[in-house]
């Protein structure tokens, strides 16, 4: 009975043991599957080797040394495009119309008119025959300039009495210095511009109008009126002058003589003239409508410099006057 179920028992076990195998074998099977499917799938994509290649290499070198391409045609994502950059602004087109003045347009881009002209190239302030003339507006204060055969940064700096680096920063020249070339167009920030000359309307143009010195309303003290009008607004803590409100066009006396040490556009102010006086005095007239003097020239008291306009920041015709004495504001009325 004792062998009997022996030989039972290791019957039972040797049919469980090949069970046994049989689910090892099962399982390896299926874990390699995957890695052989993917050795085939490279073998079959693998280019042929040239013949010159096959002949002098072995199979294991070959492997080794294929390139397989990662796919097609590389596409972009989107449409290219081309971004200017937050600092600079585009260089905007307008045409002229029969009521345009260089002050107007001045006025409504935020340039001076002398930016205006020079950038096209105007001379006469008035734009008589001009209607319908496309021209460029700058895109700040400045001026915008074509490149000629010889020009360079420098040249073009020292012209506009700038630092060559304020070109070559607006102007991404560092970058992109095929930019400064002929025929190309710049912006030279910051430009020094010449003053802008007004002449009859008679039949001889070229006659710059210089309208004579005029004996201007005098107050008890060193300084004379620039104009004959009404004081708009008093000298205090926050108004660096005193407004004198006359009618468009008026001419604008000096208040003393002196020598002319700036004309031209500045923020708020407008068209602008600063005269330098003996004892320390320096007279300032803003919100001009025509500038008739240059710098570094010479006036005398009461000679007419300019005309009452609006340009800059302004309710009304009138000439914001300013004095300073050695640097310091003061008010114009108690000299």
């Amino acid at each position: 009975m004792f062998a009997k179920s022996l030989r039972a028992f290791g019957s039972v076990a040797l049919r469980y043991r090949a069970h046994i195998f049989v689910d090892v074998a099962v399982a390896s099977m299926v874990l390699t599957l995957p890695l052989s499917l993917r050795t085939e799938q490279r073998a079959a994509n693998a280019p042929e080797p040239p013949a010159q290649v096959a002949a002098l290499a072995t199979d294991a070198e070959l492997v080794r040394a294929s390139t397989v391409s990662r796919g097609g045609t590389i596409t972009p994502g989107g449409n290219p495009a081309t971004r200017v950059a937050d600092d600079v602004k585009p260089i905007q087109r307008y045409m002229l119309g029969a009521k345009d003045t260089l002050q107007s347009l001045g006025n409504y881009y935020g340039v001076s008119a002398e930016a205006i002209a020079v950038s096209n190239g105007i001379s006469d302030p008035s734009l008589r025959n001009q209607q319908g003339r496309e021209i460029m507006i700058p895109p700040g204060e400045g001026v915008l300039y074509t490149v000629a055969e010889g020009d360079t940064v420098e040249s073009v700096a020292t012209k506009f009495k700038v630092d060559p680096k304020v070109i070559m920063d607006y102007n991404r020249l560092y970058f992109e210095p095929e930019h400064f070339a002929p025929a190309q167009l710049v912006f030279v920030p910051g430009a020094s511009l010449p003053t802008l000359v007004y002449q009859t309307d008679d039949e001889e143009p070229t006659v710059i109008a210089r309208p004579p010195s005029v004996n201007n309303p005098r107050p008890n003290g060193r300084l004379a009126w620039p104009v004959g009008g009404y004081i708009s607004q008093y000298f205090w803590a926050f108004h660096s002058g005193v407004d004198l409100a006359a009618p468009y066009g008026t001419g604008i006396g000096a208040s003393g003589a002196g020598t002319v040490v700036s004309t031209g556009w500045v923020a708020v102010g407008g068209l602008s003239v600063r005269i330098k006086h003996e004892g320390g005095f320096e007279t300032g007239y803003y919100h001009m409508g025509a500038v008739y003097v240059a710098p570094g020239q010479k006036v005398e008291r009461g000679q007419i410099i300019g005309t009452v306009g609006m340009t800059g920041i302004t309710t009304g015709p009138h000439v914001h006057w300013e004095l300073k004495l050695n640097g310091a504001f003061v008010n114009p009325l108690s000299h």
